[in-house]
């Protein structure tokens, strides 16, 4: 399902001196253009490569002098362009400076002035006492070195693109420049995220001695990355064929009735979508999901416990009993996702049954999140506990009463019963959690730091990944437990947890310690352009697998959302060390080949439906791509 490069590795044959000219208007014309709505995720391609331009301009040494030739004294010297148009059909890169030089230069000035000269910084300026490693080029660009710049380098054609207030692509004069600037841009990068120096010991410091392999992937053992894609081809109830013919198909659009805040899809024959002043009730299809023209009030029921809900919106919907029944809950703060209590909805006659409050020995406490206590939980019809999550909290809620005892919610608002769990003493800072079909747990955390938790106890964790640098806001992990999707701001994160025991058995790492045989892990990426493209606000947020609950099948799709973007990769695609993706890449490696749904609103969430819904001319079950105003589903067909 590939498709994302072609906008950037090419490059217009338009003239120097006419972009001199043009510039400015061509550049003010690019900054409000969006992409063209597409579910196929194909660009325009504009008319000749990166390296054509270059033998051109070489071919008229006149013109085109080389480096050396035309300032002998000049270092670290680069050719800088600028990508201007957007999506649109005019799209195309156009030569920004034919010869310029680049600086790492560390200062407390991030958006200091270009024009400043740099004899009033030095290479080590530490001003205020705090100062980060910024990249400048030229007169043009002075970006802070971070993960937001979607730093993509491209070392066959000694290139890198970058955002900064637009997308650029540097291209060096030789290898040996190319490496320099990589190898100085990393170590710039792991100083500014953690605050240290980049060298060895160091990086053992941050990631451990057993995770040394991701901070140098080159030393990662990567042979469980290989047995996991051995393994999938020969399964063939899981292989999925990657085919450049795969599309997204629109099936069904509808309005919906309301603002939706959230959707809790059903495995079953309904799923919901959790509005403003209600939930709309929708018809499971093998090809999406479609209206019913049903819609539950939250005026309805427990007139108190209905009161309190409607003043608010619940934020999460977390379905149980075999879909009868959803479990609402609403942040106490606007920003903040922790609350004291949650609604318990009893589906079929459309009212709040219950108002249940959060407390441990006798005192009140708070949540932040809540899933169901495995994947495959919302199908069991006698199911009454379900799993939180609070930021040093992890714990199993139990609505039945201790002793065995009906509460009396008529005369009290009834507390739940803290079933089993662990209240962390030093700051853990979860940030998000969820189950594998076993009932395993994955946590992501505000470090960054992903843990995995046995069935068997919430105290200690079983493995703790080590983070990457960037908070994780949301974690997903595969029904067999086997792969974790961590989600960040400006990347995902896709973690293997297998490993070899001393006996020589696969395991995972949600039931041993994985000792110092760790693959490295793989990054899901936007490009440059796309990144841009998406907005400066908008972040990655729900990256999700598709949905399993049997043994044996195999997860294969991965879906995010960023902005007015789905974004879907194939798992498998991901998963195979040989892709496309992967060739001529330094550090982790980057997946950059997805497909993108534009939507004319920002999405609220995109999520596949049950493995159950997937047709045979289909390989995998409906897309559901909810905005505030309306429902898509899509499905991922064959063309013919």
């Amino acid at each position: 399902m590939g498709g994302a490069h072609s906008r950037e590795d090419l490059i217009s044959d338009s003239d120097e001196e006419e972009y001199e000219e043009e510039e400015e208007e061509n550049y003010q014309d690019s900054k409000d253009e969006t992409p063209e709505r597409s579910s196929s995720g194909r660009r325009s391609k504009t008319p000749s490569s990166l390296d054509e331009v270059e033998a051109k301009l070489q071919a008229l040494k006149l013109k085109y002098p080389s480096a050396n030739a035309q300032n002998p004294s000049l270092r670290n010297a680069v050719k800088l362009y600028l990508h201007i148009g957007g999506n649109t059909p005019k799209a195309k890169w156009v030569t920004s400076e034919k010869l310029t030089c680049y600086s790492f230069i560390k200062t407390s000035k991030i958006n200091g002035k270009d024009g400043e000269e740099d004899g009033e910084e030095s290479e080590n300026e530490e001003e205020n006492g705090e100062a980060w490693w910024v990249l400048k080029v030229g007169n043009k660009i002075r970006v802070k070195v971070g993960v937001e710049m979607q730093l993509k380098t491209f070392g066959d054609q000694r290139r890198a693109d970058f955002v900064a207030k637009g997308v650029w692509a540097m291209k060096f004069f030789s290898d040996e420049e190319y490496r320099n600037f990589v190898s100085k841009f990393n170590s710039c990068l792991f100083e500014n995220t953690y605050g240290i120096e980049s060298n060895d010991a160091n990086k053992v410091k941050v990631y451990g001695k057993d995770f040394i392999g991701w901070a140098n992937p080159e030393t990662a053992d990567d042979s469980m990355w290989e047995d996991a894609e051995d393994a999938l081809l020969k399964s063939p109830e899981s292989a999925t064929p990657v085919r450049a013919n795969q599309d997204l198909r629109e099936e069904f659009e509808e309005a919906a009735n309301g603002g939706i805040q959230s959707l809790a899809l059903g495995a079953l024959d309904h799923s919901f979508l959790v509005g403003d002043s209600g939930i709309q009730v929708v018809k499971n299809f093998a090809h999406g999901i479609h209206g019913k023209g049903v819609y539950v009030n939250f005026d309805n029921g427990n007139q108190r416990s209905a009161s309190n809900l409607m003043h608010s919106t619940p934020k999460k919907a977390l379905l149980m009993r075999a879909e009868t029944n959803m479990l609402l809950m609403t942040p106490m703060t606007d920003g903040k996702p922790h609350t004291t209590g949650l609604h318990q909805l009893d589906i079929e006659t459309g009212k709040i049954v219950t108002e249940w409050k959060f407390g441990k020995d006798g005192t009140e406490i708070t949540m932040r999140d809540i899933t169901n206590d495995s994947k495959g939980a919302q199908l069991d019809p006698s199911g009454a506990t379900f799993l939180g999550l609070d930021d040093n909290r992890l714990c199993r809620w139990d609505m039945r009463d201790r002793n065995g005892m009906v509460q009396n919610i008529a005369t009290s608002t009834p507390v739940l019963n803290w079933a089993q769990g662990h209240q962390f003493s030093r700051g853990t800072n979860f940030q998000c959690f969820a189950t594998t079909g076993d009932g395993s747990i994955v946590v992501g955390s505000l470090d960054g730091k992903i843990r995995l938790y046995s069935i068997n106890s919430m105290r200690q964790a079983k493995t703790a990944f080590p983070g990457l640098g960037s908070p994780i806001t949301h974690v997903d992990v595969t029904f067999d437990g086997k792969w974790i999707l961590g989600t960040t701001d400006t990347y995902l994160v896709l973690i293997c947890t297998l490993f070899t025991d001393k006996d020589g058995k696969t395991k995972t790492g949600f039931s041993g310690r994985m000792g110092n045989r760790i693959a490295a892990p793989r990054l899901l990426k936007l490009t440059p352009l796309d990144s841009h493209l998406a907005g400066v606000n908008n972040k990655f947020r729900n990256a999700q697998f598709s949905w399993v609950t049997e043994n044996g099948k195999q997860e294969r799709h991965l879906v995010a959302t960023v902005g007015k973007f789905s974004v879907i990769w194939n798992f498998q695609q991901v998963k195979n060390g040989s892709h496309e993706c992967y060739h001529n890449q330094e550090g982790l490696k980057s997946c950059y080949c997805y497909k993108i749904v534009l939507k004319d609103d920002s999405i609220v969430d995109s999520r596949f439906m049950h493995d159950k819904f997937a047709v045979t001319d289909s390989p995998e079950a409906p897309l559901v791509i909810a905005t505030p105003l309306k429902v898509s589903s899509f499905s991922i067909s064959s063309r013919r």
